[in-house]
């Protein structure tokens, strides 16, 4: 067994090295630029197109929304990540904001440098550390990738013979073979190495003059449609490196292959945990660099006497980890307006001021922000002369409660450490984007439009922006005008001061609601009676929350306990459908099969034509019985010929909205197949009540009372529940009890 192990660890020490040299991790300057030459435009990039490279690597989808055709950036799925608990951290919806974002990083990468600050801002929980938090796990993952390789050098010094000396200077140190490189010498045989830790790039040691020549040459073989960077093309090297080649050029007699020697090419990759490429810097007061002095360090005595001469000073802060990647202020507002305005100039310029030089930056930074702090900073008298170095971006609640739940189904439902019952996370969403709705303003449009924009509830406006429901009560021509329009809706209050989504509840506060509701001792896991409990006691906590405090408007927008009991109402009507169901006491197809030959015996009936039996082929007028039981099952009370006439309106609209298509009943007519089941539900709802009460009985009486018969079917009942819906025995007794207690008290059963 020792031998076994000991030969399963040389194996492993085997395969590291192997990768360690197919990475390509330890280079001299020729090696380098070889590398360089194979892939110009990758490796001469910026931070600007580094990020913008990154954010495409990972590829678009088009999704299909109410509002219209988005664009989603895969990185935000996160889906590229090992780590399961990572990929929670996924962002959800916010698909304008992703667009946005991408938008300026195109510019920035077209002007070669991120030369202003994008702030994120919004209210508090909106994702905007999500949004950050998933660039950087993409830029960390894309640095791994040969496609997104990052190289930086440092300086090596090599041990002479018989002791430390002048090592690499002219004098008695040992001389390499003509033309080597130092840098692939193992430490036993260096004296010193001086890091770099301003990641200057390699090709900033070539004269600035016979770069540009290099760079032309190359990007021109390799048909580059985008030329060199000013970045790469009149980059210079920090302060430090700047001392050290001039130094080294004067010992070695002004030749720049010796100089060069003296290189060691290092790749390296992006660390949030390590701090490199990837800073979160929180509101702390101060200018984010710095430099020290490193010649008064003994640890530094085997350097070059030359050297230990200079007054070589390191720069050290937040800008200077960030170097290459992303940087990101937290919340930078918080901080005194005299604690930042540095970042005006280090944005507009890409320099940051210390003691004794300029420091280059090369990174994207990224801010973030609450209305709050940004409203105080509006009003301030310089805000103007920042507007222009900043690039506002809001990131708002989310509007569509499918994208709420999905945070709360990736977030919540894991810590909950139980079932999670179907509609719980689902009603807790449709909470909170109630809650955060702005009634429309009817003035901005006309028509049909506006009859049904004047007329739009938020319960309406929720399902509008989440699944494209129209209210069926609207007219033809208003629902067509509603449906053709949701993005109008959606962006009404794009650049307003106070938009859609800067106020409601937040996915926080959501959260502390669902962990909470999942701790009442009355339910098993997360029910979604008690998060309508916990919802309770979260509205009578108005003094706690803006939110809570504003004006009812009309069209129940603001209206919690509204919004309170048409969720109760809601998911009643959601219970009673499954139950509807999985007691298989109404067949669905069925009811389209019925709309279907309704439709069509109206048509002949409106046009005075015949219809053909489907079994005997003889053709036949229109059945009156027919028209009349489903006319009765839909509880039409209008003049026959004008219900009659506004169906056959609607199969035109269709026509004329989906040209070329098929009519698709499920969608045209989605009203009268849920009023078709609903009066056919009306008729067998003492049956699904006497179901409902047996699967009580089952799950919390182990049956009593029941004869085989009976139990069998409450059996089956609870096995197509659990198999087809996702309950549990326990919530779907929940549900069973909820719908005996609270719709079929007064049926016999």
């Amino acid at each position: 067994m020792p031998g076994l192990v000991l030969d399963e660890l040389a194996a492993l020490s085997e395969a590291v090295q192997r990768r360690f040299a197919d990475e390509r991790r330890v280079l001299s300057f020729g090696e380098y630029l070889e590398l360089f030459a194979t892939a110009p435009v990758r490796h001469a990039r910026p931070a600007a197109r580094y990020v913008r490279d990154m954010l495409e690597h990972f590829g678009r989808e088009v999704l299909e929304r109410p509002s219209g055709a988005v664009t989603r950036h895969r990185l935000f799925d996160l889906e590229f990540l090992e780590d399961r608990e990572g990929r929670r951290r996924a962002l959800a919806g916010h698909e304008q904001v992703q667009a946005e974002l991408g938008r300026v990083l195109e510019n920035f990468a077209r002007e070669g440098r991120a030369n202003r600050v994008v702030l994120l801002h919004g209210p508090n929980g909106s994702a905007k550390s999500t949004l950050v938090h998933a660039l950087m796990c993409g830029l960390e993952h894309y640095s791994t990738l040969d496609e997104g390789a990052l190289y930086r050098f440092h300086w090596v010094f090599p041990r002479r013979e018989g002791g430390r000396g002048t090592i690499g200077f002219q004098g008695d140190a040992r001389p390499p073979a003509e033309g080597t490189s130092f840098a692939h010498l193992p430490d036993d045989e260096l004296d010193a190495r001086l890091f770099i830790e301003t990641r200057d790039h390699p090709l900033f040691l070539l004269p600035e003059p016979e770069r540009a020549a290099l760079l032309a040459r190359l990007f021109a073989a390799a048909g580059a449609a985008e030329p060199p960077s000013d970045y790469v093309l009149r980059g210079s090297l920090s302060h430090k490196n700047r001392q050290i080649f001039d130094a080294l050029l004067s010992s070695h007699g002004g030749s720049l292959a010796a100089v060069l020697r003296h290189v060691r090419v290092e790749r390296y990759f992006i660390s949030r945990r390590y701090r490199v490429g990837a800073v979160t810097l929180g509101p702390e007061l101060g200018v984010d660099a710095g430099e020290r002095q490193l010649t008064s360090d003994r640890s530094l005595g085997a350097l070059p006497a030359s050297l230990q001469s200079l007054s070589l000073f390191e720069a050290h802060g937040e800008l200077v980890d960030a170097a290459g990647g992303l940087l990101e202020f937290s919340d930078l507002l918080k901080r005194p307006l005299d604690a930042f305005k540095y970042l005006q100039i280090t944005a507009e310029t890409g320099e940051v001021q210390l003691e004794t030089q300029n420091l280059s930056t090369n990174c994207v930074m990224l801010a973030s922000g609450n209305e709050l702090h940004l409203a105080a900073f509006r009003e301030h008298h310089e805000f103007e002369s920042f507007r222009g170095r900043l690039e506002l971006i809001p990131v708002p609640y989310l509007l569509r409660y499918p994208d709420e739940q999905r945070i709360y189904d990736a977030q919540v439902a894991p810590q909950v450490g139980g079932h999670v019952a179907p509609h719980a996370t689902e009603l807790a969403a449709q909470f909170a984007v109630l809650t955060r709705l702005r009634r429309p303003d009817p003035e901005r449009y006309s028509g049909p439009l506006r009859e049904a924009v004047e007329s739009l509830t938020a319960v309406e406006k929720l399902d509008l922006y989440g699944t494209g429901a129209v209210p069926a009560r609207l007219g033809v021509e208003a629902q067509k005008a509603l449906r053709a329009n949701v993005a109008a809706l959606l962006h009404e209050t794009d650049g307003a001061t106070e938009y859609e989504g800067m106020t409601g509840a937040s996915p926080r506060e959501m959260r502390s609601v669902l962990l909470d509701a999942a701790q009442d001792p009355g339910h098993e896991g997360l029910s979604p009676f008690a998060v309508l409990a916990e919802l309770d006691r979260l509205c009578a906590r108005r003094g706690e929350y803006a939110w809570l405090g504003r004006e009812v408007e009309e069209g129940g927008y603001h209206d919690h306990e509204l919004f309170r009991r048409e969720l109760r109402e809601r998911l009643l009507d959601l219970l009673e459908d499954e139950l509807r169901v999985a007691t298989e006491l109404v067949d669905e197809a069925r009811y389209e099969e019925l709309l279907e030959r309704y439709l069509a015996h109206v048509s002949a009936w409106l046009s005075g034509e015949k219809l053909r039996h489907p079994l005997t082929g003889r053709l036949e007028d229109p059945d009156p019985a027919l028209l009349a039981e489903v006319e009765r099952l839909l509880g039409v009370t209008a003049d026959a010929r004008s219900w009659r006439d506004a169906l056959l309106g609607r199969v035109a609209a269709w026509a004329i909205e989906h040209p070329g298509a098929p009519l698709d009943r499920r969608a045209a007519f989605a009203d009268l197949l849920r009023q078709l089941r609903e009066g056919a539900f009306r008729e067998r709802r003492p049956a699904v009540a006497r179901a409902c009460r047996d699967l009580v009985r089952l799950v919390r009486e182990a049956g009593a009372g029941l004869d085989d018969a009976r139990r069998a079917e409450a059996d089956r009942l609870l096995g197509r529940l659990c198999a087809e819906f996702g309950y549990v025995a326990a919530t779907a007794a929940d549900a069973a009890q909820a719908l005996v207690q609270q719709r079929f008290r007064d049926l016999d059963g």
